[in-house]
């Protein structure tokens, strides 16, 4: 951990703001300084023992929640609204004073901050994937940090997003991170509610076995976020399995963490790094329609890594258009992958069945293509 050169930091909202909302500046600039402190420079732990060599300063990804939160007070609401009219209207309010109160902070460093709001639909089709990616890198490159927060305004679906959890996983791999930090308001993953006498922390993970039997949980305990224990440890299993490591700790903890020592819950590297983009399809999109494979289409998409051709589809469902990403299933209904569809749902109906040579010959060479390249597909775990 004390080698990693680019990281990522997540942080929620219960560690920024109040119960009641708002934000509380002093926790901001806590967590600031040590951000800022490790970006300038990493310096060797002095404890007898160590060397006291001092490393190369980090670039750091801030993935910040608390848009919605910080909303709140101004707007004179009591606790974060139910309703999705009112959610987004707190995050126009709360997420300029988010970032106001990061740039000051950060201007007490001479550092710069950029912000930047993804949706799950820039970083799953191609081209916004790699923008996304070259502003992050460029930002980094001219010494600025980002700060990454959902499109909480004009969002539908990232408003129930997991809290920022399951999008800091994705952007750690995006940005090609050494490592991904969540901070909590709870100092690790506990083998039950940590307020109960008699449960222990959970120093390492190093698989799913190391889970079995553990109570995670629900909500967090201030109120003003969404996500909980659950949606951080879907986190650090997504960003593991894509080989980031993870520490999964309290905010007052960040320091311990970035610097290496003991802290929190360490979650191991369990698979490789794939490519980042169809992660985001995994994991970030959502279906707008479906697409049911005969058994020979199953067998060519799941064993043999095909692109899905018209030939092997026996049904479509939803209204959709090209590009969107799509659910295929198998005939009992199985969703075996998901990938983006090359034509709209109209015009699949009269495809069905048929091979791209006989389309071709018949409708003009724009249809002698695939529904679903392969390059634009990922397989999902059963």
């Amino acid at each position: 951990m004390r080698e990693a050169r680019r990281v990522v930091v997540k942080v929620g909202s219960s560690s920024l703001t109040t119960a009641t909302g708002g934000l509380d500046a002093d926790r901001v600039d806590a967590l600031v300084d040590v951000l800022a402190k490790h970006i300038d420079a990493r310096h060797a732990d002095t404890r007898a023992g160590t060397e006291q060599t001092a490393l190369p300063g980090r670039e750091i990804v801030l993935v910040s929640s608390g848009a919605i939160a910080a909303g709140l007070a101004p707007l004179g609401l009591a606790k974060r609204p139910r309703d999705l009219a009112r959610q987004q209207a707190a995050a126009s309010v709360g997420q300029g004073l988010l970032v106001a109160r990061y740039t000051a902070s950060f201007a007490r460093y001479g550092r710069r901050v950029g912000q930047v709001l993804l949706t799950s639909d820039d970083t799953s089709r191609r081209a916004h994937y790699r923008n996304a990616y070259r502003t992050l890198d460029q930002l980094l490159a001219m010494g600025t940090v980002p700060v990454v927060n959902e499109n909480d305004t004009v969002a539908t679906d990232e408003i129930r997003f997991g809290d920022n959890d399951r999008l800091a996983a994705l952007v750690a791999h995006l940005v090609r991170a050494d490592l991904l930090v969540l901070l909590s308001d709870v100092d690790g993953l506990y083998d039950g509610n940590p307020a109960t006498p008699g449960t222990r922390r959970i120093a390492e993970v190093r698989g799913p076995a190391d889970l079995e039997g553990v109570d995670i949980g629900s909500a967090g305990s201030a109120g003003v976020g969404t996500g909980g224990m659950v949606t951080k440890v879907e986190a650090a299993r997504i960003a593991a399995g894509a080989g980031v490591p993870v520490v999964l700790t309290s905010a007052v903890h960040a320091a311990d963490a970035l610097a290496g020592r003991e802290t929190g819950t360490y979650f191991h590297p369990t698979g490789r790094r794939a490519a980042g983009r169809l992660l985001w399809l995994a994991h970030a999109s959502t279906p707008t329609g479906a697409l049911t494979l005969d058994d020979g289409a199953v067998r060519a998409v799941v064993d043999r890594r095909t692109s899905l051709l018209p030939a092997g589809i026996a049904g479509v469902e939803g209204d959709f258009s090209a590009g969107d990403p799509v659910e295929l299933r198998d005939t009992a209904g199985r969703a075996v992958a998901r990938g983006l569809v090359n034509f709209d749902a109209r015009e699949l109906p009269r495809l069905l069945g048929r091979t791209t040579h006989e389309l071709a010959k018949e409708l003009g060479p724009a249809y002698e293509r695939e529904v679903v390249h392969r390059d634009d597909l990922v397989l999902l775990s059963g």
